[in-house]
């Protein structure tokens, strides 16, 4: 798993556009069956390590693992499970121009394969402009 995309890196892209907006929602959309998005503490880096040990417990890869999908390699049904676990999309309140996230939150984008492609995440806001 790698934070490939933290809420700075997203609000790179978006800034400009969110900065327009009082209140709303922001809706970020993943289009990969093999990485997902979530929210967690972006603090400490121990957290995001130990995520991707408790992953890689529950769901094991390898030729030992039980799964019948891999036809991309042995990485790729335990990477469609971790998707499915913590989702493809969140929407997070806009509020004064900015994500509206907890002290320690930041969006991750969660990488399941060993060998990481491009991504893609659609992000569509809505609400009351400034």
């Amino acid at each position: 798993m790698s934070n490939l995309g933290t809420a700075f890196t997203i609000l790179e892209g978006i800034g400009s556009e969110l900065s327009s907006f009082k209140c709303g929602l922001a809706h970020f959309f993943l289009q990969h069956t093999s990485a997902s998005l979530t929210i967690n503490e972006n603090y400490d880096a121990d957290v995001q390590a130990d995520t991707e040990t408790f992953l890689n417990r529950i769901v094991p890869e390898g030729k030992s693992a039980p799964w019948k999908h891999t036809l991309e390699g042995p990485d790729d049904m335990p990477a469609h499970i971790k998707s499915s676990m913590f989702g493809c999309s969140l929407t997070i309140p806009i509020t004064n121009g900015k994500l509206n996230l907890g002290t320690w939150q930041g969006i991750w984008l969660c990488e399941h394969r060993d060998q990481a492609s491009a991504r893609t995440v659609i992000v569509t806001m809505t609400g009351a402009q400034a």
